[in-house]
């Protein structure tokens, strides 16, 4: 029949088996001396109370008994913690997603600030805009305008090195035409190729940068107004940013970013538009002289 008796010293209630009653040893709980007493009706002097076993060691039975609740309890909780852990993750995942997105649509969108700004800068110092394309005497395209606008962009030393008269990918300028600039790279394409961009120059009938027959556009030629014509944007894919490549209205609108693409205006504003923008609006903003009511963007 189990025995339940108390510590005197500090109450810990043990069970042993009543075979041990009478032996004495110490207390699974503080350490302290305690006899387990005999049970109603026992015999004081049990036939086989030298059997050989001890309350010392029934005590230290009931005290492994509890280390391994205690172990029990602490791998309940460890798996209660690691499932929550996991769940908090998930829940968490796309919030941080969500901000590095932000961040680097932040980055992009400085990014073509400062291009838009530069294309000011070469407007003040040429009276005019810079060409969507550089061409030579016969109409060949040789390099982007973004050459151009290198000494704008603290690049007049790789400008000064670029040969003016020969392509962009001709054996004068080909090293130079692979150098990497963080500028022209948006931070939301995984692909990183040397010297490539995500950025190209407007081009096309009626758009700003549209060379005039024998004359270069100027802001004066933006009738439209500054704030509702793009000069540059954000392109989904890679190409070197010297590359006589360019965007209009023909090619499909596509970007790095969900749902939308960034642009630069020709008031020096950055902007996004709906990649599911009306294509009649996107070719409103294109055109500098249509005359027509940019409708929502």
């Amino acid at each position: 029949m189990p025995i339940q008796f108390s510590c005197p010293a500090c109450g810990k209630q043990t069970t042993v088996a009543d075979q041990y009653a009478g032996q004495s040893g110490p207390c699974a709980g503080c350490g302290k001396p305690v006899t387990i007493p005999f049970a109603a009706g026992q015999a004081a002097y049990p036939a086989y109370q030298n059997s050989g076993a001890s309350a010392g060691a029934a005590a230290g039975a009931a005290a492994a008994g509890a280390g391994l609740g205690i172990v029990v309890i602490l791998l309940v909780v460890g798996a209660v913690v690691l499932v929550c852990g996991g769940v908090l993750v998930a829940l968490l995942l796309p919030a941080v997603q969500m901000s590095r997105e932000a961040a680097r649509r932040v980055q992009s969108t400085n990014n073509l600030k400062q291009i838009v700004l530069a294309m000011h800068m070469y407007h003040d110092a040429h009276r005019a805009l810079p060409p969507a394309v550089v061409k030579d005497a016969n109409g060949k395209p040789l390099y982007s305008g973004m050459v151009c606008l290198l000494p704008y962009l603290e690049q007049k030393a790789l400008y000064d090195r670029f040969d003016k008269d020969r392509a962009w990918d001709s054996p004068e300028n080909l090293s130079l035409s692979s150098v990497s600039m963080p500028l022209f790279m948006d931070p939301s394409n995984p692909r990183i190729a040397d010297g490539h961009t995500d950025y190209l120059l407007i081009s096309g009938p009626n758009s700003a940068l549209e060379d005039a027959p024998g004359n270069r556009r100027t802001l004066m030629d933006i009738v439209d107004g500054t704030s509702n014509t793009i000069l540059v944007m954000e392109v989904k894919g890679s190409t070197s940013w010297a590359a006589p490549n360019t965007w209009d209205v023909t090619k499909p609108l596509d970007g790095n970013h969900p749902q939308v693409v960034i642009v630069g205006f020709a008031d020096g504003s950055v902007r996004t538009i709906r990649r599911d923008i009306d294509p009649q609006t996107l070719r409103r903003l294109v055109e500098r002289n249509d005359g027509q009511v940019v409708g929502e963007f």
